[in-house]
């Protein structure tokens, strides 16, 4: 069995993550409901693992995007409320019989889900209607929405638990127009919606970006994406990076001339004074992108930053560690502190979030609680 120090490993350090956590907690009011989005392995995190920290934090909810993401919740003891936002058609009986709460973008949805409640003599169950005031990816749009009404006021099967919709470009000054465009049409179509229903639904449709700009339309509930992970929209915001992919070096070998190349394709060259480069045990198959490869980027080891050599293969890279003193066994930092995913993601001409969901399962998730 693999150890918590052996090989490769993502550690996820618990006090930042709380201090991201007490960082967008103090833009809200103590009555606003904080929502933590664990979808896709928790950015890559690891689910299981944070959403248990996220419990423990005092969170008020969860949300995955498909089903099997919050049954495995479930099935390791998370008892939080838990939100699917992408909770198709074929999965409303194991998202009923593991208590999720299905996210509601149409009509179609909607009828499939009284079906099989009404099947099983279940009322009020709770669902999360999605408005589409600008982003046109799910959602009721407005011309939807009578149809909608009509079809609430005569099922009892369902009970409306929130109204929610999504901001697409407020992490953009020049799109703040749009951005208050669509929370109009979020209050309008949500005003209409709960007249209907004759209770009052939670209303949330700010994401992190939205939470650290435009806080005056919290609502009652916010969502917490890639802020809580270590990622601010706000130019000169410095929040904690919560993951750290590390590895050890699994060998270093001394070249030098007439030793031919490093690497598939013989892309990684030998000074002519010699190079000394080292292993380790990461590669394309744990989301370090060949474009990373033939030095484009660099890594730290021994409080030096390394750079690639040659092709970056599937489970092992090379680094050029020439004048540092290393020796089998010592860390490399793939991000983190240094680099981090953000620099990584501007070699790659991406955004952090694909550096950070790129890391598979097989790398183990290790909780740093100090």
């Amino acid at each position: 069995m693999q150890k918590d120090d052996d090989f490769s490993r993502l550690e996820l350090n618990l006090p930042n993550a709380l201090k991201n956590y007490r960082y967008f907690r103090s833009k809200l009011e103590p009555s606003t409901k904080l929502l933590i989005l664990v979808k896709a392995n928790a950015y890559g995190h690891g689910a299981v693992e944070f959403a248990s920290m996220m419990q423990a934090a005092g969170a008020d909810y969860l949300a995955v995007a498909y089903p099997v993401e919050g049954m495995e919740l479930r099935h390791n003891g998370i008892s939080l409320p838990i939100l699917v936002l992408t909770a198709g058609t074929d999965y409303f009986n194991e998202i009923i019989d593991n208590r999720l709460e299905p996210g509601i973008p149409n009509l179609y949805s909607l009828k499939k889900l009284v079906e099989v409640l009404d099947s099983r003599k279940i009322k009020n169950f709770p669902v999360h209607i999605k408005l589409d005031t600008g982003m046109h990816r799910l959602g009721f749009m407005t011309s939807e929405l009578e149809a909608l009404m009509d079809f609430l006021k005569v099922h009892d099967e369902v009970r409306v638990k929130s109204i929610y919709s999504h901001l697409c470009v407020d992490e953009d000054p020049a799109w703040d127009e749009y951005t208050l465009g669509q929370v109009k049409m979020f209050k309008e179509n949500a005003s209409r919606l709960e007249e209907v229903l004759g209770y009052k639904p939670m209303w949330h449709i700010l994401n992190s970006a939205g939470i650290e700009r435009f806080p005056q339309f919290q609502f009652d509930m916010c969502r917490l994406g890639i802020g809580i992970y270590g990622i601010s929209s706000v130019p000169g915001v410095k929040l904690w990076p919560v993951a750290s992919l590390k590895c050890k070096v699994l060998q270093i070998k001394h070249l030098k001339q007439g030793d031919g190349a490093i690497g598939y394709g013989q892309h990684g060259k030998i000074a002519p004074e010699g190079t000394t480069i080292a292993t380790i045990p990461v590669g394309y198959a744990d989301g370090i992108d060949r474009h990373l490869g033939c030095g484009h980027a660099s890594f730290s080891l021994n409080g030096h930053r390394v750079p690639t050599t040659g092709n970056i293969c599937m489970d092992m890279c090379m680094l050029d560690i020439t004048g540092v003193d290393a020796k089998p066994g010592d860390t490399v930092t793939i991000f983190g502190e240094d680099p981090t995913a953000e620099e990584l993601a501007g070699i790659l001409g991406t955004i952090p979030y694909e550096i950070l969901v790129s890391v598979p399962r097989r790398i183990h998730r290790v909780i740093v609680r100090k």
